[in-house]
């Protein structure tokens, strides 16, 4: 299925959970917030939200003393 990350369209091959999606980006977690089609996801469902076909996400990245970065 297809699904954009941060504005890239992104291939993904299966059934993927957001938790999934960021393993395979090499994203920890703990350390990201994850926007799914202008919703936070919170952390606590990433393992529970499924991607679907067309899914928008924006993931920002916690670096340093907690100022974000866009990926």
């Amino acid at each position: 299925m297809n699904v954009t990350v941060n504005g890239e369209n992104r291939r993904v091959e299966g059934s993927k959970t957001v938790e999934q999606l960021l393993e395979d980006l090499g994203l920890d977690g703990r350390k990201v917030a994850v926007e799914r089609n202008r919703e936070i996801v919170p952390k606590s469902q990433y393992s529970d939200v499924t991607l679907f076909e067309g899914d928008k996400f924006e993931i920002v990245h916690f670096i340093g003393g907690g100022a974000p970065e866009s990926l």
